[in-house]
């Protein structure tokens, strides 16, 4: 069995519909595709595999560079959390009269 060949305006038009609607599963189901296709194109837009894949599915230019800085913003703050309980662990271990201000 042979597989089918898709252009890249066809992954494109799948791509940019999975981007709008959050819902990778529904678009492949619409279009007669296995979800795993859709992701696979997804990555590969994504890497920049298709050609004028930028132009065509980000219509402005700093919405990927907001998703990475909140990606990274998300991080710190992970992190810094990490850190404050870590905080209290020790002033609990060290100064147990203390641990009640800090509730």
């Amino acid at each position: 069995m042979k597989r089918k060949q898709y252009s890249n305006e066809f992954k494109m038009q799948v791509v940019k519909e999975a981007l709008e609607s959050g819902n990778r599963a529904a678009v492949a189901r619409r279009y007669e595709l296995h979800y795993n296709v859709v992701q696979r194109w997804m990555k590969d837009a994504d890497a920049g595999k298709f050609e004028d894949f930028n132009m065509a599915v980000v219509d402005d230019a700093g919405s990927k560079a907001l998703v990475k800085e909140n990606d990274q913003l998300k991080r710190l703050l992970g992190e810094k959390d990490l850190e404050i309980a870590i905080l209290r662990d020790l002033i609990k271990k060290k100064n147990p009269h203390l641990l009640k201000s800090l509730k």
